[in-house]
Order: C-alpha cells, then sequence, then structure tokens
C-alpha cells in the first residue's frame, strides 16, 4: 500500500492467521513452485483469493522470500560448525559483533542468546583449512572474548518450516 509520497507503508501484521491462510503456508512450505490454480483447486476457493492471500502475507512479512533447498553435502561444504561465541560488553555490541559475524564466509546463521556466551554461530566449510580460517578471523577479533567451536558429527533434523495443523 503506498502513501502519499509513493513509498510503500509497513503493513502491520494481523493478530490471528485463519485456517485458510494456515493452509495455503503449508503449501508453499511444501513446494512454493505451485501454481496458484493448483493451490485454489485443492482448497476448493478461487483464484482471485489464492493470489490475494498470498500477496498480502508477502506486504504482512509473514512470507519473507522463497527459497530453493540445496544439499549443502553435494555442493562441497561437508562440514558443519556451531561456536558459541562470548563477546566484550559495550554498548551496541550485540549489533556490531553480529554484523561483524555475519559477514564472515560460510556463516548462514548468527543468533544472539542469553547465557554463558552471546551469540551461537552456525557455518559450513569445505575442509579443515576453511574451518581454521574461518574459527581465526573469530579469535583475532578484538570484541571477541572466547568460543567454544563444535564440529556437527552428523545432522539429524534441520527444517526451519514452521507448519499449521
Amino acid at each position: 500500500m503506498k502513501n502519499r509520497n509513493g513509498t510503500k507503508d509497513r503493513i502491520k501484521r494481523r493478530s490471528f492467521l485463519d485456517n485458510i491462510d494456515k493452509k495455503i503456508l503449508n503449501i508453499l512450505q511444501e513446494d512454493c513452485r505451485r501454481p496458484v490454480l493448483e493451490i485454489a483447486k485443492e482448497l476448493s476457493i478461487s483464484k482471485s483469493t489464492v493470489s490475494y492471500r498470498i500477496k498480502r502475507l508477502e506486504e504482512e512479512e509473514i512470507i519473507q522470500g522463497y527459497h530453493a533447498k540445496l544439499n549443502a553435502s553435494k555442493l562441497g561444504e561437508d562440514i558443519q560448525i556451531i561456536a558459541q561465541v562470548r563477546a566484550k560488553f559495550g554498548q551496541g555490541y550485540a549489533e556490531s559483533v553480529g554484523k561483524n559475524l555475519a559477514e564472515i564466509p560460510g556463516v548462514w546463521g548468527v543468533y544472539f542468546v542469553y547465557g554463558e556466551s552471546d551469540f551461537i554461530v552456525m557455518a559450513r566449510s569445505k575442509n579443515r583449512e576453511e574451518i581454521f580460517e574461518k574459527m581465526n578471523n573469530l579469535y583475532n577479533s578484538n570484541d571477541i572474548e572466547r568460543t567454544t567451536t563444535f564440529i556437527v558429527g552428523k545432522t539429524i533434523k534441520e527444517d526451519q518450516r514452521i507448519f499449521f495443523k
């Protein structure tokens, strides 16, 4: 929705999702390439209703994008690292240190957490040398006090989708 200045107003998220919204979200999470007509037929609603709801869910930022799920191992990114990072406390450190951690090549997740550590960092690497390089980026940072690094032996589950019943 555009305002008087021609820029988009940020649409506030509704406090609820109805059953049709939830069903559409479930379908799109299974296969975001499904044609709108196919979704409409499955849910016994009109194509325009599905299109409108998808657009609204995108504008409300409930749907934030569409992505292909890649097999990291088949692309040579066989080694996954989880690092707990304790940073030096200071004004705005969560944002500044978090941003620096996120810029390390291969890092795919940075989480500011409460507890013994300040951040959890998730990264993938091709080999030991690349792991060493990534960890050196952490160790040599003036903002980092301590790290604890784990190398994943086997992934049991890795799925961030949210399905509705």
